[in-house]
Formats: structure tokens, C-alpha cells, sequence
């Protein structure tokens, strides 16, 4: 899988890059035909006494595009959040295509 990681206004480290693609290639264990995700890394309210992180991350199935936006106060919680949501969408596509 094709991952491409976008980090808006800042750069990530390297250990918050491994930590996101070792979080997606376990998607492919529920489905192996992923063939890509984009995830774009954002701060917002940088001003504010807390900023919030947010990920959102685009996955590229045959024949559709999964998306989902997570937030909260850390990149690495809020990609497990987005990784559950994704594993969720995941189950419901194939359901939706073996159904067929």
C-alpha cells in the first residue's frame, strides 16, 4: 500500500511517520486490495492554550474512496481513533460488495 503522509504547516517527525504507517498497513490484514491512503496532519488553534491535532485520511479501495477526520490532543491517539474508524468502513465495504 501507497501511503502519503502531508504534514500542513509544521513537519512531523520520523517516529510520528512510523507510527502512522505501521497503524495502516494493519488495514491490510482486513483487506488486501487497498491500494493507497493520503493522510494530511493539521493544527488548529495554534494560539489557543490548546491546540487541537487533526488527521484525516483518505483510503483508496477498488471502485471507492474511504474517508474519515479525527481531532483531539494527540497525533497518535487521534490516528488510532481514525484507523478504527477506517477498519469499521472497511468491514462495512466488503459486507457491501460480497453482497453483490
Amino acid at each position: 500500500m501507497d501511503v502519503k503522509i502531508n504534514a500542513v504547516h509544521f513537519s512531523a517527525d520520523q517516529k510520528l511517520i512510523d507510527y502512522i504507517n505501521a497503524k495502516l498497513s494493519k488495514l491490510t490484514t482486513f483487506y488486501d486490495r487497498i491500494q493507497g491512503a493520503e493522510v494530511f496532519l493539521r493544527l488548529e488553534n495554534e494560539g489557543a492554550p490548546i491546540t487541537e491535532k487533526v488527521v484525516e485520511i483518505k483510503l483508496d479501495v477498488p471502485g471507492q474512496i474511504l474517508f474519515t477526520k479525527e481531532q483531539g490532543t494527540s497525533f497518535e491517539k487521534v490516528t488510532d481513533e481514525a484507523v478504527e474508524n477506517l477498519r469499521r468502513q472497511i468491514k462495512k465495504y466488503k459486507d457491501k460488495i460480497q453482497a453483490k
